[in-house]
């Protein structure tokens, strides 16, 4: 049996494990050969010790943390004041949606429509878009998008993701009506994308919203 089964060797004081063949690391390196050194410090953020890397604060990026960054206005497709609403160019389920949302590098949430100003807005710009800009799934082919409203049962109310309750509404007539046990809101193209309770499950377009008072942290 070789002294070194493996044919490798760790750098940077790192102990090589000959059962796995992999490199335990010291603090301060990382790689598949210890190789790469960690951010020396976190000026902006916090550091990641399993990922050997910092977690910048809104508004600064850089392996340090140190670079100041702006907030992209140029990538919103609607801006109603001072708030920043993206729209996707992909399907996901809600769950998927709002996840994707959230881990978008700016931190964003489905979009919380609080009044018939921003319903109006987003409406009309939704009904611009090319009628062919649709995604197309197992059981049908859907225009509309998600919105970051669900209903909660615990409180027998529909409710924006960060909680509050929905005192404004844009339901479609006849909605909601829970067919098909529909918990998530959707602004849906039929109805002059007026909302629509459907099933989580749908795959929908998405629409991402930066609130102002997030931005004013860049």
């Amino acid at each position: 049996v070789p002294r070194n089964p493996c044919r490798m060797s760790c750098r940077n004081s790192g102990r090589l494990d000959m059962s796995s063949c992999q490199c335990a690391c010291p603090p301060g390196y990382t790689g598949r050969y210890c190789q790469v050194r960690c951010s020396g410090q976190c000026l902006h953020g916090k550091f990641r010790k399993e990922e050997c890397s910092c977690l910048c604060d809104v508004g600064y990026g850089g392996a340090e943390c140190g670079m100041k960054i702006q907030f992209p206005f140029h990538a919103c497709d609607v801006r109603i004041d001072g708030d920043c609403f993206m729209v996707s160019p992909e399907a996901d389920t809600y769950y998927g949606a709002k996840i994707k949302c959230q881990a978008s590098p700016w931190g964003a949430m489905l979009a919380q429509i609080r009044n018939q100003k921003v319903q109006d807005i987003l409406a009309f710009y939704l009904s611009r878009l090319e009628t062919g800009n649709r995604v197309t799934d197992t059981d049908f082919e859907t225009g509309n998008f998600w919105i970051g409203l669900t209903y909660k049962t615990s409180k027998a109310s529909f409710r924006w993701d960060m909680g509050e309750p929905s005192s404004f509404t844009s339901f479609a007539f006849g909605q909601p009506d829970n067919q098909g046990f529909g918990n998530c809101v959707e602004m849906q193209a039929s109805a002059a994308f007026n909302w629509n309770d459907q099933r989580c499950k749908t795959r929908n377009r998405y629409i991402c919203q930066f609130a102002q008072q997030h931005i004013s942290l860049w």
